[in-house]
């Protein structure tokens, strides 16, 4: 049960320094995944995701599963949208995809056979809530088949819901239906803002479900939040903290608005014109950050803040706070199985990507196949430094000395090279180094990912392309 906020010691969690920010900020790797999917290669296919489950399997080291399903689907274009979906108001298109997802449901489902038991499932889109509610009781039917699911007491099932195509009722039903986290989609509530990124989203409209939710009884509600969209500006975005602040959901993600049309078709629909310049965002990013940290939330890392008393804030004070593919968890230790078209799996030394292309994800599933279209074998060192980010990102310190490093290598010798590279942030406040320990400062903390490039070897081994585009945001 969670500690009441009242008997819980509130202390600084993060410091804006807008100079730094200023100083520091390029691009760079969000690391929800290391090595970072970008490196993955179509030499790792379904016979190599495999091998992957069986090696796990073989070395009896299969935790409790996380599942994650891809629903791509959403009935209109929000213009600043990096994910992968298909537009369409045609809904029998969801009646052809389900039939496929069985398909590698049930695929799945006998690879880990005696071994399945669930304690994380995460839908994700598109908009999950694109499907009708007996299509949703169906494939949960059918998760339940071919899958052991934890009690709603230890498992955490949450969902994403798009305010605009859900009513009070249907909130209702997700959580009978086993859902008992849920994330809202909110972005900014200036009327001008939402017209700019074609995402018109009333604010009744959206606190009508958020109060569902919270009747419902859901244990956690977030909320996503992008600050730098157009139109945007210190003005405009004070009053949207503010009702968002009011309406205290357990956890925000405050999110940058990334412009990348070159990799992102729908952002060629945003006038660049009307994209509020670096250094307004960057006041933008410290109004934002003054307003939640003096309402009492924390500032878990990456973008995420959550109150107090809420699994994450909590995990994080224990030590026991993870990072993978849906962001900071309580369970990112768990292997992930992830389901649908462009769907990242990370099992054992492994990660896995299926086919983007939705014609291309059914004829693999049509020949029988797991449609995985990409991946990568991970090695030793690519699991050390996953972990290194990982700890880093989510505990803000790491004592390099206590590390299990191949072949017995001292680990001064053997993160020399990153322990030079650190030094500079070290003198720039980032973060403190005494000897092998690390310890990221307050004013550091926005800037972990700065930090985390350090460790990360594909960065700083050439590539035989030569220069690679830009690929990455911003790192603030």
């Amino acid at each position: 049960m969670n500690q009441p906020a009242s008997v819980i010691k509130i202390t600084p969690s993060v410091e804006f320094d807008a100079a730094l920010v200023r100083k520091l900020n390029q691009m760079g790797p969000r690391y929800t995944s290391y090595p970072t999917a970008d490196r993955f290669a179509g030499d790792f296919g379904a016979e190599q995701y495999r091998h992957a489950v069986g090696q796990v399997r073989a070395a009896g080291q299969l935790a409790d599963l996380s599942l994650y399903i891809h629903i791509p689907f959403c009935e209109s274009l929000c213009y600043y949208c990096a994910c992968n979906k298909i537009i369409t108001q045609d809904h029998g298109k969801a009646v052809e995809y389900l039939d496929y997802l069985r398909r590698e449901i049930s695929m799945q489902g006998k690879l880990f056979a005696g071994v399945n038991r669930v304690e994380q499932l995460h839908f994700g889109g598109g908009t999950p809530t694109y499907l009708s509610d007996e299509q949703m009781d169906g494939l949960l039917a059918d998760l339940r088949r071919w899958f052991d699911f934890a009690s709603d007491e230890e498992g955490e099932f949450s969902i994403e819901v798009d305010p605009r195509t859900v009513s009070p009722a249907r909130i209702a039903r997700l959580r009978a239906q086993g859902f008992n986290r849920i994330s809202l989609g909110i972005q900014d509530f200036d009327p001008l803002v939402q017209q700019a990124v074609n995402r018109v989203q009333p604010y009744e409209q959206t606190m009508e479900v958020l109060l569902a939710a919270r009747a419902s009884g859901f244990r956690s509600i977030s909320v996503d939040l992008i600050y730098g969209l157009p139109k945007q500006t210190l003005a405009s975005i004070a009053p949207t903290m503010d009702k968002v602040i009011a309406a205290r959901p357990d956890r925000i993600a405050l999110y940058n608005y990334a412009h990348l049309p070159h990799l992102f078709k729908a952002q060629r629909l945003i006038v660049a014109e009307d994209l509020p310049d670096a250094e307004t965002k960057l006041q933008m990013l410290g109004l934002c950050i003054a307003r939640l940290t003096g309402a009492g939330y924390v500032y878990i890392g990456m973008d995420h803040f959550a109150l107090p008393e809420d699994d994450l804030a909590r995990s994080q004070r224990e030590g026991g706070l993870q990072r993978n593919f849906q962001g900071y968890s309580t369970h990112a230790d768990a292997p992930m199985v992830a389901l649908g078209v462009s769907a990242i799996s990370a099992v054992g030394r492994s990660y896995s990507q299926n086919e983007k292309v939705l014609s291309h994800y059914y004829e693999r599933l049509d020949r029988g196949e797991l449609p995985v279209a990409r991946g990568i074998a991970l090695n030793d060192d690519d699991l050390l430094r996953r972990g290194v980010i990982g700890v880093l990102m989510c505990d803000f310190e790491l004592d390099l000395g206590a590390l299990a490093l191949p072949g017995g290598v001292p680990a001064g010798a053997y993160f020399g090279a990153e322990l030079e590279r650190l030094r500079p942030l070290a003198e720039q406040g980032l973060l403190s180094i005494d000897g092998l320990r690390l310890t990221v400062s307050m004013r550091g903390r926005l800037l972990i990912r700065n930090i985390c490039m350090v460790f990360d070897h594909y960065l700083h081994a050439p590539r035989p392309e030569g220069p690679s585009p830009a690929r990455y945001s911003k790192t603030i």
